[in-house]
């Protein structure tokens, strides 16, 4: 029973920490992250991640500075339209479908909302971009 209390002792003396996914280099924003950019530390955050695999292949949004733990907001799916980029828009509403283009006013991922300028009317909408690179503006 002794024996015992002492192991458990030394447990909670000495808590165990997961690995934590790092940037091995500074990491800037809009990069896509490849296997040579992270690697592990020791450490167990909440907010942040325990798997390469989790990192690898998404855009950091913003700068990522070596050893420092990558957060869940810090990265995310790869944008597929650039700012002032010429983009398809559809509209499509009571069986027609309305098809021209427009300007991108932002960047963003598929399932991505953001603002568009039709070309021949001019008007700001706002959109979704579609898995083909198009966005689908809603009304």
């Amino acid at each position: 029973m002794r024996a015992l209390g002492i192991v458990s002792a030394a447990v909670i003396a000495f808590p165990v920490f997961a690995d934590t996914v790092v940037p091995a280099r500074t990491i800037r924003p809009h990069q896509i992250i490849t296997e040579m950019d992270v690697t592990y530390a020791a450490g167990d955050l909440l907010s942040g991640f325990g798997q390469l695999s989790d990192v690898i292949g998404q855009e950091a949004r913003v700068a990522l500075y070596a050893g420092r733990p990558i957060l869940v907001g810090d990265i995310g799916p790869p944008a597929v339209i650039t700012r002032n980029q010429i983009v398809g828009l559809r509209y499509a509403a009571g069986g027609i479908m309305i098809s021209t283009e427009g300007r991108a006013l932002e960047r963003g991922a598929i399932g991505d909302r953001i603002r568009v300028m039709n070309l021949g009317s001019r008007a700001t909408l706002f959109g979704q971009i579609l898995e083909d690179g198009t966005v689908k503006v809603r009304n």
